[in-house]
């Protein structure tokens, strides 16, 4: 699994090569990433888990329908046309085994896990003004539609699509500055 070794830093002396071969492939295969460094590129590819994780946790309880709806989302992305389909082209694959990786990551508690996730995707607002506007502006729009599909995924009413109190203050991802203003 090289690209989960490119997103959470599982380096060894063994496979720092494969990590560095990976990276130039996914440069040359995005271009929007050749001016980035590698801890930008791995921010910008771990951006949708993290939104994942702070709207499906945001109530408390990561649920398999947010999940599920998470990852059909990623993988609908990459048979578009979008100018992101590239992109998502790398973020879907393995996108459950990366999830589940990443959530072991950050402390069970939501009131202690999304404060961490919330700084980490604050830390775009560093990396998307180094993007084109269009790619920064279609990847920041994303962003907030697979969270909006996130929190209509699950709870409510006998599961009727109703967003949470804490999804809601969340869904509009207010940590991240609006690549288009």
């Amino acid at each position: 699994m090289l690209f989960t070794t490119v997103a959470f830093h599982y380096v060894t002396a063994s496979n720092f090569t494969l990590k560095w071969k990976r990276l130039v492939t996914i440069k040359a295969m995005i271009d929007e990433f050749e001016k980035l460094k590698d801890s930008e590129i791995e921010s910008l590819l771990k951006a949708p888990l993290l939104v994942c994780i702070l709207i499906a946790g945001a109530d408390g309880t990561i649920d398999k329908k947010e999940i599920r709806e998470a990852i059909s989302f990623a993988q609908k992305q990459t048979k578009s046309q979008s100018l992101l389909a590239g992109y998502f082209g790398e973020v879907s694959q393995d996108f459950e085994d990366k999830l589940k990786i990443l959530i072991q990551g950050y402390p069970y508690e939501s009131t202690q896990r999304n404060p961490l996730i919330i700084q980490e995707l604050q830390d775009l607002n560093n990396v998307l003004p180094k993007l084109s506007k269009t790619f920064a502006l279609a990847l920041y729009n994303i962003l907030k539609s697979i969270a909006e599909k996130i929190a209509t995924s699950s709870g409510g009413l006998l599961g009727l699509k109703s967003i949470g109190n804490e999804e809601a203050r969340l869904i509009n991802l207010p940590m991240i500055n609006n690549p288009g203003s």
